[in-house]
């Protein structure tokens, strides 16, 4: 199985997420490995703007299984806020989100 990775270099706002965005209906799995809630991945399309700190952007294509791996810093309030604007899109993040067993166990959180 090949893998390609994208890593930006430059501390966020490349537009990583867009080329993600771009290039996912081609992949099986959009996974974010490292880092923790971003400035935020501005996505366009059909007229409506969607911002992702936390959920990888391979989350607006069913097929595709998106992760968050075990070396993300959640933050369980920006997690909550942005799984409630993808459900208010009628975007049903729970069938192709996967939580690492190991971020579960040994999550980095950002709390209050």
């Amino acid at each position: 199985m090949a893998v390609d990775i994208l890593i930006g270099l430059q501390w966020g706002d490349e537009g990583k997420g867009k080329i993600v965005d771009v290039l996912a209906p081609t992949y099986d799995i959009v996974a974010r490995f490292q880092g923790g809630p971003n400035a935020g991945h501005t996505l366009e399309f059909g007229g409506t703007k969607h911002v992702l700190h936390q959920i990888p952007s391979g989350i607006f294509h069913p097929h595709i299984i998106n992760i968050i791996g075990n070396g993300v810093v959640l933050d369980p309030i920006i997690f909550k806020a942005e799984m409630k604007k993808l459900a208010d899109r009628n975007i049903d993040a729970s069938q192709n989100l996967y939580i690492s067993k190991k971020q579960l166990l040994f999550c980095h959180l950002i709390s209050l």
